[in-house]
């Protein structure tokens, strides 16, 4: 992953030098009082959740949820999904109708009244729909390798009472890390979460994405709901604890929560949804909510197979995230992984495109490279591999016939 080098990347996530309070211990502080009383204004409120998966709900996690979108919606029967995050559990016992038995959904939070919170309702939640599916992790977000239950335990047999002895704290968490993560990799079809990504502390986002990309199976999806800005804040907005614990401060430039997917290797990158009117103005910049959805599973070698696609249109011109053009109504050559990408039913692309298979099927065990550095146009007797002026004749009988007059 490329390092985010440039200021105007950054500087929507990044506190001026002179913040001299601790970003997350002032997240904590307030979650934890949003655990044990409801605080309205502690994020962006989310309407539109179907009234038949809330209904299901305990009423104390629902007036406790702080959220600014719904990227439960984007889920389907069966998928495994974690939420960063995962707060009172609000979003997972969604998750948990939506999947269903044969689903999985881990919450992920490092706060233990939120986690008090979420938990308390398990065995309630279980009678109710009639299966167990959901767990609730400690961890935190940008760090899903590490279980900081584990980590605690060894902790409470190993005092630390001197500092030469951090050593072996961080060696233990190295260990769980490689040998019982908390989260595995590749391991999940879904990663969501909700308001949750601008709290992460700004040293913290590069690895952030670099984890929620570890998870992630190949052809797997980011589904994150959060708060952006169309511009820089202000030094006054980034060293405000308030503002940070409140999703403003935190919140990531429009553009540069896009850039953060693409660097961190994800395709298909796409804005679902975005709150037409801001949900706060503070020093002229405006903060609202807006939804993602992104995929893994764009690398890998390239393999000629004599495939093309057409893209549909509107546009004259389209160009994906490896820097492939489409033009409208060429055929184009494409290698064997990008075909599987554009055309598979799951694929973000695959409404807009035309696939086009070769008459005779080359094995990929025979196939030749592929060169993916420049766009071309696949000839129409590459994929018919007639290499002579052969003439199909019609069956008369075909819905083509002259003597049927449908065409």
């Amino acid at each position: 992953m490329t390092d985010i080098a440039t200021p105007a990347q950054i500087s929507c996530c990044a506190p001026a030098d002179s913040t001299i309070y601790d970003v997350e211990q002032a997240v904590l502080q307030r979650y934890e009082a949003g655990a044990r009383q409801p605080e309205a204004a502690l994020c962006c409120p989310t309407d539109g959740y179907d009234a038949q998966y809330l209904e299901k709900l305990p009423q104390e996690i629902i007036e406790k949820d702080y959220g600014c979108g719904d990227p439960t919606r984007y889920v389907a029967t069966g998928e495994t999904v974690v939420d960063l995050g995962s707060g009172a559990g609000k979003n997972c016992y969604i998750l948990a109708q939506k999947v269903g038995a044969t689903g999985r959904v881990i919450g992920v939070d490092f706060n233990d009244e939120m986690l008090a919170l979420s938990r308390k309702y398990l065995d309630a939640m279980a009678t109710t729909l009639g299966y167990r599916n959901v767990s609730f992790v400690k961890g935190k977000i940008q760090d899903l390798a590490l279980d900081r239950d584990r980590a605690q335990t060894w902790l409470t047999h190993h005092p630390i009472t001197a500092l030469d002895q951090l050593a072996a704290f961080e060696a233990e968490c190295d260990r769980l890390r490689q040998e019982q993560p908390l989260i595995a990799s590749d391991s999940v079809d879904v990663v969501i979460s909700n308001c949750v990504l601008n709290l992460v502390r700004p040293q913290d986002k590069q690895q952030l994405f670099q984890e929620i990309y570890r998870v992630l199976k190949r052809g797997g999806r980011a589904v994150i709901s959060d708060i952006v800005c169309d511009e820089d804040p202000t030094p006054a907005i980034l060293n405000n604890p308030d503002l940070w614990s409140g999703c403003i401060a935190g919140a990531f430039r429009e553009d540069a929560f896009l850039s953060m997917f693409e660097q961190a290797g994800f395709y298909g990158v796409e804005i679902l949804v975005r709150q037409a009117e801001p949900w706060q103005v503070i020093d002229g910049v405006e903060f609202r909510s807006m939804t993602v959805r992104a995929f893994k599973g764009k690398e890998g070698e390239c393999w000629e197979r004599n495939q093309a696609v057409v893209y549909k249109g509107p546009w004259k011109a389209v160009q994906d995230d490896d820097g492939h053009t489409l033009y409208r109504g060429q055929r184009m050559a494409v290698c064997d992984k990008t075909f599987k990408i554009y055309t598979d039913r799951t694929s973000p692309y695959h409404q807009d495109i035309i696939p086009i298979l070769p008459r005779t099927e080359i094995p990929l065990e025979s196939a030749a490279v592929f060169d993916c550095s420049r766009d071309q146009v696949r000839h129409p007797r590459e994929t018919k591999g007639m290499d002579d002026r052969a003439t199909v004749s019609t069956d008369a009988s075909s819905c083509c016939a002259p003597s049927e007059g449908c065409c």
